[in-house]
């Protein structure tokens, strides 16, 4: 066995002492309330209580602030309206990897929230991860698990070969370095590292012509209500509850570190601070094929949806005890009832044009959906890579994730943790296949992660931290 990749024998004997932790089976669906049925419940009165709580003393500031914000929209949305898909920036992974792009290509990112990065991996490449995906689904037909049940296209798969070497090639780790470098944190004793990005395991879809039912409507994900619940959470936008949204900064990392973004156990919920949720493209997919919708309107979508549950037009309502679009344990979804002055209906645009080996990001707070119906002639295929800087809380669940890998189980966050999984499937991931990098991404392996001296006091601790835990 190469040396770089010897799994440390301290990390096998936590796999055959650590305790079992379950979610209960199931698939996507119950994720999102648009997808699964459930109809929202009213609050219970403390969200009353935390409304006042919030505007009190601020509410000339608050409502002076929302007419400014609506002007902005408009503003915005004109804009989109004109450029429709263009206005969601493209660069190529060649400018990435050489450090070509300029201020502007990156401020554009940082406005928009997202971005198509063309040719991070070869076409080629990812045409056989498809093929090898298939190839492991249909071998192993009778223990898969996908949504819709009559015509897959998401799977409850995590790791096949396929998404571990994607997720594990060397370009795919230089992508999400240049994604975590976009960020920062306004206070230099935070622990983080934007250095080394760090594996989410996730899903992957593939989509065939006509489907209409994976139809997510539009949606934030990392909770619904903790945003305005979780102290923590709530601290992330402070500027624009305080009625200044203009100077709220998305990309500071500062609060997110620990912020609590499921306080209600959601099916879906993520335990990974995402910086940015991200798709390999798997497939030639345009605009109406299947694909995804973004609404490039990161810093006003936001201030938007903080202030709407205490706004009508223009001032204070009565404050009662409504979120719009929040259901506890879910997404926050969005719609034309809920969010008018969105203008979903204009502002949520298709992804362009994609190959297979193109990466797209988008912020972990913009609003995404998908096509309702997949008008294509072919599939629409993708592996769900996120891109997860180091945190503390990043790492302890890297560790428990390293664990639920080794046995292939499904990962902690995912429906039917702890149980079998793919352990029995034919064709299994070997993980001595994989390079060292690709296995320090998720803490496992023999190769810890460097400190340098140029790094702050708190990415020195952050990577002392995350050495200790996955490799001593």
């Amino acid at each position: 066995m190469h040396p770089a990749r010897q799994l440390p024998k301290s990390f096998v004997r936590r796999i055959a002492t650590a305790p079992v932790t379950s979610k209960a089976a199931g698939d996507i669906s119950s994720v999102f309330p648009s997808l699964s049925g459930k109809s929202p419940e009213a609050l219970p009165p403390r969200f009353r209580a935390l409304k006042k709580q919030l505007v009190k003393g601020k509410e000339d500031a608050l409502s002076a602030s929302w007419e400014r914000l609506l002007v902005s929209l408009q503003e915005e949305i004109k804009k989109i309206k004109t450029l429709g898909s263009k206005i969601i920036p493209t660069i190529d992974y060649a400018d990435v990897k050489k450090g070509n792009l300029t201020q502007s290509a990156l401020d554009e990112i940082r406005h928009r929230g997202s971005v198509v990065i063309r040719g991070v991996l070869p076409k080629s490449t990812v045409l056989d991860y498809k093929e090898k995906a298939r190839e492991y689904i249909a071998a192993n037909k009778d223990g898969v698990s996908a949504f819709p049940k009559d015509d897959p296209a998401v799977y409850e798969l995590y790791w096949s070969p396929s998404q571990a070497q994607a997720r594990a090639h060397p370009d795919m780790l230089v992508a999400q370095t240049f994604l975590t470098k976009l960020w920062h944190s306004s206070d230099p004793h935070s622990q983080i590292s934007t250095s080394y990005p760090i594996t989410y395991a996730d899903r992957f879809r593939i989509r065939n012509p006509g489907d209409g039912k994976f139809a997510l409507g539009p949606h934030t994900d990392g909770g619904s209500l903790e945003r305005w619940e979780d102290p923590e959470y709530r601290q992330c936008y402070s500027k624009i509850l305080e009625g200044r949204w203009e100077e709220y900064d998305p990309f500071d990392a500062k609060h997110r570190i620990l912020a609590h973004q499921d306080l209600y156990n959601g099916a879906g919920a993520c335990s990974m601070f995402r910086f940015f949720q991200a798709w390999l493209s798997m497939s030639s997919t345009g605009p109406g094929e299947g694909t995804l919708k973004i609404c490039p309107l990161l810093k006003q979508a936001t201030a938007y949806l903080i202030l709407r549950p205490f706004m009508t037009t223009g001032s204070i309502h009565d404050l009662d005890t409504s979120f719009p679009g929040s259901v506890p344990g879910a997404a926050q979804e969005y719609n034309t009832l809920t969010h008018p002055d969105l203008d979903l209906a204009e502002t949520m645009c298709s992804v362009p044009h994609v190959e297979p080996g193109d990466y797209v990001a988008w912020h972990c707070d913009s609003i995404h959906s998908v096509d309702k119906e997949h008008r294509g002639t072919g599939d629409s295929s993708v592996m769900y890579i996120p891109t997860c800087p180091m945190t503390r809380s990043n790492v302890q669940y890297l560790h428990r994730q390293g664990e639920a890998a080794q046995s292939y189980s499904p990962p902690p966050d995912f429906p039917g943790a702890g149980g079998p999984g793919e352990a029995s499937f034919h064709g299994k991931l070997d993980w001595n296949t994989l390079s060292g990098n690709g296995l320090q991404a998720m803490g496992m392996g023999s190769m810890p992660w460097e400190i340098k001296p140029n790094m702050s006091d708190g990415e020195k601790r952050v990577i002392e931290n995350a050495n200790k835990r996955c490799f001593s």
